[in-house]
């Protein structure tokens, strides 16, 4: 069905892997997000964008945010200082040992055009997309990870595809509440259950995914969600629809693992709105 509160926009890739970026999910569940009728959109765990930018069609209101400070930064500086900001990439050294000085530094104490090109490098050159714990990463045979030439285009994609987008830095709890009325729908990325502390201490905990159900289950708007499948997040999230999605995940050569991803809407969304049965398949 054609959902006529959209326009068409210019797809985007992510420029720097960030763990639990969905690529191997995000265009189905970009699909599925046009397919709900929505005059707003926002997305409380943004990350890199990795279903944010996969999108084909937006409404006018687009929100993003992330309680990361360099997250939020990344975004602002690339949004309404693109000039300068890739001035500054121009000058950048790639290698292990500026790597490990850009992770030694405090982020707060510089400058947010120097934020946010550390943030950058550091996630491009990290291995795995990681965000706490990184380790400098090289790939035999290939090129640095941290090439201006390359990802010019990339930066200057996503520079456009960020106009007229609000960026914030909140708490998840907060963004919703700040933004939810009817007509509003949110796609959540949370941590996945197990893993909270990959994206730092205090940033997330395990009884945030109850606190985050009771809140969902409250707004006005409409809302999908994506985790990983298992028992407790099942129970967690059992007031809403759910739909498990089945995937094969190949991670530096090593054997294709299946893996199961549970999909959870609003309850009575309507069915063709939904997720429905095999649009995941």
């Amino acid at each position: 069905m054609e959902n006529d509160t959209l326009r068409p926009v210019a797809p985007a890739r992510p420029v720097a892997p960030y763990i639990g970026g969905k690529k191997h999910l995000a265009e189905r569940l970009a699909a599925c997000i046009a397919a709900v009728p929505h005059d707003s959109y926002v997305e409380p765990f943004v990350g890199m964008g990795g279903v944010f930018l996969r999108r084909r069609r937006a409404p006018k209101l687009e929100v993003i945010n992330d309680i990361s400070g360099d997250v939020a930064t990344f975004f602002r500086i690339l949004q309404r200082h693109y000039v300068p900001f890739m001035d500054m990439l121009r000058w950048q050294v790639a290698g292990r040992r500026e790597f490990e000085r850009l992770l030694a530094s405090d982020p707060t104490t510089l400058t947010d055009l120097e934020r946010a090109a550390r943030f950058l490098y550091l996630q491009r050159a990290a291995y795995g997309g990681k965000v706490a714990g990184r380790s400098f990463g090289v790939s035999p045979g290939a090129s640095s990870r941290f090439d201006v030439t390359r990802l010019a285009k990339l930066l200057d994609d996503l520079h456009e595809r960020l106009a007229g987008v609000v960026i914030e830095c909140l708490p998840y709890a907060e963004v919703i509440a700040r933004y939810d009325r009817p007509g509003t729908l949110f796609y959540l990325d949370p941590p996945y259950h197990g893993s909270e502390t990959d994206y730092g201490a205090g940033v997330f905990a395990a009884a945030d995914f109850r606190r985050l159900a009771g809140q969902l289950a409250g707004i006005n708007g409409r809302f999908i969600l994506s985790i990983n499948d298992t028992p407790e997040m099942r129970s967690t999230f059992a007031a809403f629809d759910q739909e498990t999605v089945e995937l094969t995940y190949s991670v530096n050569g090593a054997s294709p693992q299946r893996v199961s991803e549970l999909i959870v809407c609003s309850a009575g969304l309507p069915a063709e709105h939904a997720a429905p049965k095999g649009l995941f398949d």
